[in-house]
């Protein structure tokens, strides 16, 4: 399952770029498939925070691109396959913080804040900082701190991959507040960290409920 979701979000990146026609279309059918499997696949603890995940992902790309204007997709949409394709990253995440050392927490955030600072200082990302500031929010207040160091980094990679084909762009200017970011800002993997967070949060009331009745 984590090689094909790898498939699926690499492959259906390329598939909504270069395939004018059908691409996204394609990618999107591909996306909700893998999803579908997943959710099938789950243990109904799971589906809760699968379901939150595209739930809560799904409203946040409204505001963070329709409303905000952060960042724009290629046809100026919001792809079908995005949605979907937030769960896919999310237990992805899952799967490989389990695995991750402790230490490698410290270490991606010492790195995040030395990159942060440079580009703040340089003028290139002043949302930087900002960003930042939730990265180690979220790290303070949740004890799955290796989650979000992993969710960190993966998303950074998506990022990086995803306007370096041309799915998206990052809009230089950020709308409302007046400062910079590049594309993608080397912070943009905070976004992801706050949903990750909120889906836990979301998942642990609701399992909660049954309990209490």
């Amino acid at each position: 399952m984590n090689a094909l979701i790898v498939f699926t979000i690499a492959g259906g990146l390329l598939l909504d770029y270069h395939w004018l026609v059908f691409g996204q279309a394609a990618a999107s059918a591909m996306a909700w498939l893998v999803c579908l499997g997943l959710w099938a696949r789950a243990d109904s603890a799971n589906r809760v925070a699968l379901l939150a995940c595209l739930v809560i992902a799904t409203a946040g790309e409204v505001f963070l691109s329709l409303v905000w204007g952060l960042y724009q997709y290629r046809l100026d949409n919001i792809p079908f396959f995005v949605p979907p394709g937030h769960v896919l990253l999310f237990y992805l995440g899952t799967q490989i913080a389990s695995r991750m050392p402790d230490r490698a927490t410290t270490w991606i955030a010492t790195l995040a804040a030395a990159l942060t600072a440079v580009l703040a200082f340089s003028g290139r990302d002043t949302l930087g900082p900002l960003l930042l500031a939730l990265f180690f929010l979220c790290l303070w207040v949740s004890p799955a701190r290796k989650l979000y160091a992993t969710m960190f980094v993966m998303s950074a990679a998506m990022e990086l991959y995803g306007t370096w084909i041309g799915n998206w762009t990052w809009s230089p200017e950020v709308p409302w507040l007046g400062l910079r970011t590049s594309n993608p800002p080397i912070d943009a993997g905070a976004f992801y960290c706050v949903l990750d967070l909120l889906v836990a949060s979301v998942t642990v009331r609701l399992s909660r409920r049954p309990a209490r009745a």
